[in-house]
């Protein structure tokens, strides 16, 4: 039996967030969100902003087992300037004030995951001369030749959230960066249920060259990873929450539409992803960057996946999703 742990979420009512706070509540823990527009749930919630140092939270954090800090504005917008700015903002301003908060704490936290991303990695080749990116031998990003400059600003975003994170002088707290690839899950506004709407539509073929590479991650295995990761002590350090078999788009894709009962699906040109990605005020980076991370550290302190690969992640997401519609 898990013992109750008891968990602070600042920044954990989005979707994602929504899906570890449910998780960690009925496995018995005492969770507690942070939010800018709490609202009702049956774990505690309370209100900040991210960015003032308050007695109605910070108070929150003494002898706390675990933080678990997951603020950050969606980066599925176009990279205007000011879109920008907020990205990088919303990230890196909340986790300097929970390093404050945390430094001045008399019984500091236990435990500090901070989110982070897979993004940080470079963009990878298809190809027998390139490997996975791991913790160990990953590459930071940044430096490829042949990728728009616009792919360098979320790994600068990664840099400078990661930073922030280690800037504090907390040496009682255990820090973990949660380096996370796309989380799949049936809930409505996911990447899943985007990427099934776009199958059923008929729109599922390969996306631009189809070989570059899909890093995702089963919700159960996120919820399931995070709560491994607050019971080893052991562990800390950047840890890549993905499943370890990613596997190119084209694959991701037939895979997909193989769960979905669609035989066929258009491909799409990078030229038309452009165009569509200019239209909905999003970036084709989303679709075009090989992420290809795997997650060595989980692996070798001997977490199990419940959802390795693809196909069976896939088919249990299908179903859960027309279930879900049903209710």
């Amino acid at each position: 039996m898990t013992s109750k742990k008891r968990i602070l979420i600042p920044g954990g009512s989005g979707q994602i967030g929504t899906i570890l706070a449910r998780y960690l509540y009925t496995a018995g823990h005492d969770v507690t969100v942070l939010s800018r527009r709490p609202v009702a749930a049956p774990w505690t919630t309370r209100r900040w902003d991210g960015l003032t140092l308050e007695p109605s939270w910070t108070r929150s954090l003494e002898g706390l087992d675990a933080v678990i800090h997951m603020s950050g504005r969606s980066v599925d917008c176009r990279y205007t300037a000011r879109n920008r700015r907020e990205i990088l903002d919303s990230r890196v301003q909340p986790t300097l004030l929970l390093g404050h908060a945390i430094e001045r704490c008399a019984d500091p936290p236990k435990l500090w995951m901070n989110a982070s991303t897979s993004t940080f990695y470079r963009h990878t080749l298809n190809g027998p001369d390139d490997h996975p990116q791991d913790e160990f031998t990953g590459e930071p990003g940044g430096s490829e030749t042949g990728v728009p400059e616009t792919w360098n600003f979320s790994v600068d975003v990664a840099s400078h959230w990661e930073k922030a994170f280690y800037a504090s002088n907390t040496p009682a707290t255990r820090k973990i960066a949660l380096r996370s690839s796309m989380t799949m899950s049936p809930d409505r506004g996911g990447v899943f249920r985007v990427l099934l709407g776009l199958v059923r539509m008929g729109l599922g073929g390969t996306e631009g060259p189809g070989d570059q590479y899909v890093s995702w991650i089963h919700d159960h295995d996120y919820c399931g990873a995070i709560d491994f990761l607050i019971r080893h002590p052991e562990i800390s350090g950047p840890v890549n929450l993905t499943a370890p078999q990613p596997l190119p788009n084209r694959d991701f894709l037939r895979d997909l539409r193989e769960a979905a009962g669609v035989p066929i699906g258009l491909p799409a040109s990078r030229w038309m992803l452009e165009i569509g990605a200019f239209l909905m005020r999003t970036e084709t980076e989303l679709i075009l960057k090989s992420r290809r991370a795997v997650p060595t550290v989980l692996l070798q302190h001997g977490f199990k996946f419940g959802f390795p690969a693809w196909p069976d992640a896939a088919r249990d997401l299908v179903s859960r999703t027309r279930n879900a519609d049903l209710l």
